[in-house]
């Protein structure tokens, strides 16, 4: 089993739940870091992981995706330089903790996940996605996991249509439909969860949809013709919109299978580091009661 762990999930709640008051020894914030931390170091501790890698966004406001669409998550506020410079720090403890970690200027820890995710099913090695955003379920084939460590709820492929509201194959044409708000991706204009979900479920696929225009008319809902005029309008917001939803899972990514394999945390470094940080033992005992349990 290969555990993915999409980092900016974890960083950004341990950001805004962890108290700031929680500095180094220069008065720093590191209230993100202390939160990844123990959140990784729980991980860990319960899941004994023979392989895992933890993915980051590298660069918080731009991506290849911007390329397609400027706009893409233009609404966003920018992460605060306190924010950005607590992202290097996680980056740190994952090499102190043993862990394979990857960032990229252009791609997204998404595509990351959807690389290394694509690499190990072709091996036959199930994965457990661990993250929060919904766009990774449509990584998963029958014998993974999406796992919202969160709400410590898991997902198999079977349950995501139920929860999500599409299966994984047709979880990006079904947010290329719809739109994302929280991404600035347009979507349709009309075409909320419900109606997506009806269109696939007679069309199949985004490209099912726009080959049946009339076809759209006749289907049993409240404003089917509205929805068909809108869909004829925003055809190329809509193919645009795919390409942003998309996972990328073949980028340029220099990694074997076998380097994900858990190493021992490395103590000295851990322990120099939460000296760094002002950490107290927490940390630092889990960090060993791991290395107790790696295998040699």
């Amino acid at each position: 089993m290969l555990y993915l762990v999409d980092a900016s999930v974890f960083i950004f709640r341990a950001y805004y739940s962890v108290p700031v008051e929680i500095a180094d020894r220069d008065g720093n914030p590191v209230n993100a870091v202390h939160g990844f931390a123990r959140f990784l170091a729980h991980l860990l501790e319960r899941e004994l992981p023979a392989q895992i890698a933890v993915a980051f966004d590298e660069s918080l406001e731009t991506s290849y995706r911007n390329e397609i669409y400027p706009a893409y998550k233009a609404n966003r506020e920018p992460a605060p330089a306190e924010l950005k410079r607590q992202f290097a720090l996680c980056r740190e403890v994952c090499t102190a903790l043993g862990l394979a970690q990857y960032g990229s200027s252009r791609y997204e820890a998404d595509d990351i996940i959807g690389t290394l995710a694509r690499r190990a099913q072709a091996a036959g090695m199930p994965v457990t996605i661990v993250s929060r955003d919904k766009d990774l379920t449509q990584l998963l084939s029958a014998d993974d996991t999406y796992w919202d460590a969160i709400a410590d709820v898991r997902y198999r492929h079977a349950d995501i249509e139920e929860r999500f509201g599409a299966t994984p194959e047709r979880m990006a044409d079904f947010l290329a439909l719809m739109g994302d708000a929280v991404d600035n991706i347009p979507g349709v204009t009309g075409v909320g969860r419900k109606t997506a979900q009806k269109l696939l479920k007679h069309f199949d696929t985004l490209p099912g949809v726009f080959e049946n225009l009339d076809a759209v008319k006749l289907l049993k809902f409240r404003g089917a013709s509205f929805v068909a005029d809108s869909l004829r309008e925003h055809r190329d917001d809509a193919f645009m919109s795919r390409q942003l939803t998309g996972i990328a899972c073949d980028m340029p990514l220099a990694c074997e299978l076998h380097e994900l394999r858990r190493r021992p945390p490395d103590l000295a470094r851990v322990d120099a580091f939460c000296e760094l940080q002002n950490f107290g033992r927490m940390l630092r005992d889990q960090a060993r009661r791991i290395h107790a349990r790696c295998p040699a």
